[in-house]
């Protein structure tokens, strides 16, 4: 029956493996740790040191060993075979995991069955997806507690949804809130979308790090930001930060130039989406990592792939490790529900004739963008042969001096006054009006604050 019993009992025991010289009290203990791991098979009738000594085939035995793994709950079908004067007991991959008997919850590793301690039990809970963070009930928080009004009525904007209900309903509906004692209290997704977090910070790890760095590592700062708002918030903070540090180049065509960001738009939200989206909430020691050194650009985020997600089905197959933050963020069309985030993100790379990221995921989740910037902003030394002297690349009669600003902003948006007061060797004041002229001629606009906002070329 078994071709491969000399191999087996070569190998020994393992983590696919139990040998047991007769079938005593432990067994359901062990069929319960395979059932929780990847399943396996015990032998018994074969010593520890793998010497084949026999046991009790009959009938009568073998009811007696179902009537041990029965006691398993939830039911497990497991195939007890015979082998000569061997018993062999399949026990297959657990699909309602955790299991449990009478000694309680059993896990293999290695070559041993552990038994599993609290911490442990709840962290294969979630590990398995039977505790979803974002649908936790947070009984000592009070929806009138801190409520971002304005994230509220925003994202009902945009979400097109009208207030013929009451807020509470709302958010009931949305799987924001429970009631807990006749008392309205958030979840923690409700929390993480409409609570103003940033004031006491009860949420400190839900918050997005973003770094610019000069050179390829992390020994030289030049911009550090940390946003706590809501879920919402810190997406489009984080993808302004990276609009803001990462170059723009143009291509032109005709009289009419094109801006190009060096990493497609699409590709940057897109993965700063998942991150937000599909990091564990579990892991309350780290943040998501939106990190810009000279030659890459790395976005991270804790815990790797979801349950179910292999490197073979990786951007093919949907799992959603956070479904209720998913929902807020479809209903929003910030994601799609079909899971084509990852395919989006190769298809904007693709289409802008740069290297597909790279994707990693031990214990971490992170994407790598290669940076080409020696390339970025190459054409700026063509703007005069390509449309004329009285022309510039916005199609508009202007002075040099206007026209060199337009274009050191093309190179950096975030460029600042004395920084164009060095670049153009004129005053700061003389800055000032150059760039009130072209505002005034509607062809340059201030985007955001004085501080993290960033300029926008107008066509």
């Amino acid at each position: 029956m078994f071709k491969d019993l000399d191999a087996i009992l070569s190998d020994g025991e393992g983590y696919t493996t139990e040998f047991k010289i007769s079938p005593d009290k432990t067994i359901a203990q062990e069929v319960c740790a395979f059932a929780n791991a990847s399943g396996g098979r015990i032998f018994i009738g074969i010593s520890d040191d793998g010497q084949i000594v026999g046991t009790d085939t009959s009938n009568t035995a073998r009811s007696r060993i179902q009537d041990t793994i029965n006691q398993i709950e939830p039911q497990l079908p497991v195939n007890i075979a015979i082998h000569e004067n061997i018993v062999i007991i399949n026990v297959p991959q657990g699909k309602d995991k955790p299991y449990s008997c009478s000694k309680g919850f059993f896990m293999r590793s290695g070559p041993n069955s552990q038994k599993l301690e609290r911490n442990d039990i709840i962290e294969f809970f979630q590990s398995e997806g039977q505790i979803r963070y974002d649908s936790i009930v947070q009984g000592n928080l009070s929806v009138d507690e801190n409520f971002n009004d304005k994230a509220y009525k925003d994202f009902l904007k945009i979400a097109g949804i009208s207030e013929v209900l009451p807020r509470d309903a709302i958010l009931k509906n949305l799987g924001c809130i429970e009631l807990v004692d006749g008392k309205a209290v958030y979840t923690n997704a409700g929390a993480l979308f409409f609570r103003n977090n940033s004031e006491d910070m009860v949420y400190q790890h839900a918050t997005v790090v973003c770094g610019l760095y000069k050179g390829t590592d992390k020994a030289y700062i030049l911009d550090a930001k940390e946003f706590s708002g809501g879920i919402v918030s810190n997406i489009d903070e984080a993808v302004l930060f990276l609009k803001r540090n990462l170059k723009l180049g143009y291509e032109i065509k005709e009289v009419r130039r094109k801006n190009i960001l060096e990493i497609p738009e699409d590709a940057l939200r897109e993965s700063v989406i998942n991150a937000v989206c599909h990091r564990s909430y579990f892991e309350k020691g780290a943040r998501i990592m939106v990190e810009i050194f000279d030659d890459r650009l790395e976005i991270t985020n804790p815990g790797g792939l979801p349950k179910g997600i292999t490197s073979e089905n990786f951007g093919t197959l949907s799992v959603t490790r956070n479904p209720v933050i998913a929902s807020l963020l479809h209903r929003i069309d910030y994601i799609e529900r079909m899971g084509t985030g990852i395919s989006r993100i190769r298809n904007a790379m693709t289409a802008a004739g740069l290297d597909e990221p790279v994707f990693n995921s031990q214990g971490f989740f992170k994407v790598v963008f290669k940076r080409n910037i020696n390339n970025v902003g190459k054409d700026v030394g063509k703007v005069g042969k390509e449309v004329g002297k009285e022309n510039d690349i916005f199609g508009q009669s202007q002075t040099d001096i206007e026209s060199k600003t337009l274009q050191t902003i093309v190179e950096n948006i975030a460029v600042t006054i004395p920084e164009l007061s060095q670049v153009l060797n004129v005053t700061e004041r003389q800055v000032q009006r150059i760039i009130r002229k072209l505002r005034d001629k509607k062809l340059l606009e201030r985007k955001g604050g004085r501080k993290q906002g960033y300029w926008e070329v107008k066509k």
